[in-house]
């Protein structure tokens, strides 16, 4: 799909509507795997521990309008911030486009098609995931960052 008009391979992020930017979305899951920070060296690790509104059969959210109010650990990821996305995965199409990268041809903007994600092997669907809960010890289900 090398369209030469597509928006995400052409338009600065801090151009992109909001409707486009939230397009750029994989629907991966990942940035809903729970983190945790380690307090010496500010060093984020990710768990394969999921937040409990995450929908795993389609890697949306259940209550996407609410979700940093629900979850507060949960952030949202406004174009101006992008910078500080560090911790999103190196498959997030927001970190891609910003170091300047393209988006991959399993990312749904390109295969036309959102289980092309899956198929690549890619989110949450694709290694063993555990719902959060009240008796997790998240240190249990430390993972290399995805």
């Amino acid at each position: 799909n090398m369209n030469k008009n597509n928006y995400w391979d052409n338009k600065p992020l801090q151009k992109m509507t909001p409707m486009e930017w939230e397009s750029l979305c994989d629907h991966c899951g990942l940035c809903c795997l729970v983190k945790l920070q380690d307090e010496d060296t500010g060093e984020i690790v990710y768990t394969r521990v999921v937040c409990r509104y995450s929908n795993t059969a389609d890697c949306s959210c259940t209550d996407y309008d609410n979700h940093s109010i629900n979850e507060p650990e949960c952030v949202p990821f406004p174009i101006d911030k992008v910078a500080e996305f560090e911790w999103l995965p190196d498959s997030c199409a927001y970190r891609m486009l910003y170091k300047g990268e393209k988006l991959k041809d399993w990312h749904p903007l390109n295969s036309g098609n959102l289980q092309s994600v899956k198929k690549a092997g890619i989110g949450i669907q694709s290694f063993p995931i555990v719902m959060d809960s009240e008796s997790i010890d998240y240190e249990d289900f430390i993972i290399v960052k995805p």
